[in-house]
């Protein structure tokens, strides 16, 4: 019997038996039966479901205090105190329905967020003293919960100084641009800066207070249920009825707003996709791995997101086409950025397939750049990535090229069936990816056609943020040997599967509790046909190339309880047998980019990242601060070279497109950004080198 259904049977009757009983005498606690539904369906459902024990219990307890207050600056150590027997219950709690560590949290959190307000707004109320030598601790894991008020308010107050300060600073350099551009330039007095920032940020917590004080028992209620199914891995979720919706918009493919994927990490709103076409990309400031401080609609004042809920920072982000937001970002670096984009609907032309002619030297090579894995299931006769793929190989073949490039670097994932297609272009027929249900053997997904489209030399371009798919087809050219995976050290390591269950559909109809929401859940993995899992490790490069982000904790890894990478038994495939050495074209390129300045340079800055991230105390008084600044922009200075980088390359755009460029100038613009971006990448550079070496 179908799982789903059978699961379905079993809900309905376990439901049924309670109606029997007299359930239906009161209104059933929505919360309990929401709580209970949830917890079964990961029982029942989920890949690899926890066993819920002391340890579950106390990572449990450890994740929602930080999700109630990852910044510590609303809990004392009494609250703490108070917490900490139910460390090791909740496990007990959450198999008998029982919400009395929730209902404490959630009261004494709401309780907090009061008083809060009260010490922010005393604080903001005085002139501060910038002259005096203090620091921030920007690095909360290293604070413990304040022990009591005066500590809190002790906390709050080098915290909004620092915010103060930016304010400051910010204004200053404005009055100095100001100045240079008009002598008469009425400069105001430092007080009169200090006043106005202070107000600046009063106005500005005052509407993050207002927001935190605006959600109900529903919404903190949501985050108890999203750490309960983060504990069986970062990808299963619960959507509350509103989020669904979003959920829902999102995967339509009507994405009108900025197009930036975002997640919520560490208190901050993170950027982890720019989609291709949107405004964001066409705007191409905004970067992966970016957080974003602050929002403000066109000319309005900015508002703080930091430690907001995800949802809700999305309300302030997103927009109707046409109109204005300009984003307060921090950069991976740590210098802050103000981002304004126009908000659209994402083009997407731009989210397909494209290719280009590389020249080098007079010898044509080829590179198609694959955005992500698209399908529509509901319109076979819709564009897929597949097809698209098979179509820009075969119009580079006949420009004769000598090698191709296929660009993967940035592809979150998409359509497994793709995936498969696409792997069957390049090799004989055969095994492609094992995708394996609990406690069910692996299916074989296989390419059928023993034809092949390329046959030439062919490079695999990678980096952190390949994923899924992207590692499906990096992983399937790699064990047979029919590419070179170029890029990172590893891709992002996401080898699971979710699909979404809806809870209503599960409930008895007669219960009052409706709507529910939905959960996705992790439900199978995928497995390389030499056994290996792509979860968590990824898919190693063949050749590793520097990279600004060699030094950091980036993917599946960098995630909060992610499943673990495994084996399974291997399959049988016939290796491809290329005349090529690829220890030999390793060292060649190991040589190449020993003597290049700018991998040097790449290197230098991804080790500077990686201390700069390790740097954890700010400087509160004007001297000290803007010491910081010089010094942080003198460093910065240094690694400009990196985005003016030419690899002196030619880059053409295929017979089939000149006659729409000569029609179409705002497709042609796009193209020739496109090449202009190519010309500066360091990695299509050496990739083109590889297939040299190979061809």
């Amino acid at each position: 019997m179908n799982k789903i259904l059978k699961l379905t049977i079993i809900l309905s009757l376990v439901v049924g038996i309670g109606a029997a009983y007299g359930f239906y005498k009161r209104k059933p606690d929505k919360d309990r039966v929401l709580l209970e539904l949830i917890q079964y369906v990961l029982e029942e459902g989920h890949y690899s479901p926890s066993e819920l024990d002391n340890e579950f219990s106390m990572r449990f307890y450890d994740d929602y205090i930080k999700n109630l207050d990852y910044s510590k600056r609303y809990f004392l150590q009494s609250d703490i105190h108070e917490f900490e027997p139910f460390n090791t219950l909740i496990d007990d709690q959450l198999k008998f329905g029982d919400l009395t560590f929730f209902d404490l949290t959630f009261q004494r959190v709401s309780k907090r967020i009061e008083e809060v307000k009260t010490i922010y707004t005393e604080i903001l109320s005085k002139p501060m003293d910038f002259s005096k030598k203090e620091f921030l601790e920007s690095n909360v894991d290293s604070l413990s919960f304040a022990k009591d008020r005066s500590e809190l308010e002790d906390r709050w107050r080098l915290y909004l100084k620092y915010n103060v300060l930016v304010r400051i600073s910010d204004a200053q350099d404005t009055q100095e641009k100001e100045l240079k551009d008009d002598p008469n330039f009425e400069v105001k007095s430092f007080e009169v800066l200090e006043k106005e920032a202070r107000a600046a940020v009063q106005k500005t917590f005052d509407g993050w207070n207002e927001r935190l004080t605006d959600l109900d028992r529903d919404d903190w209620f949501s985050v108890y249920l999203n750490v309960l199914t983060a504990q069986f891995d970062p990808h299963t979720t619960y959507f509350a009825p509103r989020d669904k919706d979003r959920f829902d918009q999102d995967i339509s493919g009507h994405l009108e707003g900025i197009g930036a994927r975002l997640q919520a990490k560490d208190g901050f709103v993170t950027v982890i996709e720019v989609i291709g076409g949107s405004p964001s990309w066409k705007q191409g400031d905004l970067e992966v791995e970016d957080k974003i401080l602050k929002v403000a609609q066109d000319k309005d004042e900015p508002v703080s997101i930091v430690g907001m809920r995800l949802d809700d920072a999305v309300d302030l982000i997103k927009g109707k086409k046409g109109t204005k937001v300009r984003l307060f970002v921090k950069k991976l670096d740590g210098s802050k950025k103000e981002i304004p984009i126009t908000r659209d609907v994402v083009e997407i032309e731009e989210t397909f397939a494209k290719s280009s002619i590389i020249d080098r030297n007079g010898t044509k090579f080829g590179i198609i750049h694959l955005p992500k894995f698209y399908i529509d299931f509901k319109d076979r006769d819709a564009r897929n990535a597949g097809d698209d793929v098979e179509k820009e190989v075969k119009y580079l073949k006949n420009e004769g090229v000598k090698g191709i490039i296929l660009d993967l670097r940035n592809n979150g994932g998409g359509s497994l069936q793709t995936a498969v297609k696409m792997s069957g272009l390049f090799i004989n027929e055969g095994p492609i990816v094992q995708v394996k249900s609990r406690d069910k053997a692996p299916q074989i997904l296989k390419d059928e056609n023993a034809d092949i489209l390329w046959d030439g030399p062919l490079v695999v371009l990678v980096n952190e943020y390949s994923a899924s798919a992207s590692e499906i087809l990096a992983a399937a050219l790699k064990d047979y040997g029919r590419a070179v995976i170029v890029g990172s050290k590893h891709t992002y390591g996401k080898g699971t599967v979710q699909n979404i269950w809806d809870l209503d559909k599960l409930i008895n109809p007669r219960l009052e509790v409706k709507p529910l929401g939905s959960l996705k859940l992790t439900i199978q993995k995928f497995y390389r046909i030499n056994g290996g899992a792509t979860q968590l490790k990824g898919v190693e490069s063949d050749i590793a190339l520097p990279d600004r982000l060699s030094y950091l904790d980036i993917g599946e890894k960098q995630q909060e309880n992610p499943m673990p990478w495994d084996t399974i038994s291997p399959l049988k495939y016939k290796k491809w047998h290329l005349n090529r050495d690829l220890d030999d074209i390793k060292s060649k390129s190991s040589k190449r980019v020993s003597k290049s300045e700018q991998f040097k340079l790449i290197d230098e800055n991804a080790i500077w990242l990686k201390n700069r991230r390790e740097n954890e105390r700010v400087a509160l008084d004007i001297e000290g601060f803007k010491k910081e600044n010089d010094e942080f922009e003198k460093e910065v200075s240094k690694f400009k070279p990196l985005s003016k980088y030419d690899n002196k390359l030619t880059f053409e755009s295929l017979p089939n497109e000149l006659k729409l460029i000569e029609q179409d100038s705002v497709f042609a613009m796009k193209r020739e950004r496109w090449h202009k971006a190519l010309k500066k990448d360091a990695y299509v550079e050496e990739a083109v080198n590889i297939l040299n070496d190979l061809k």
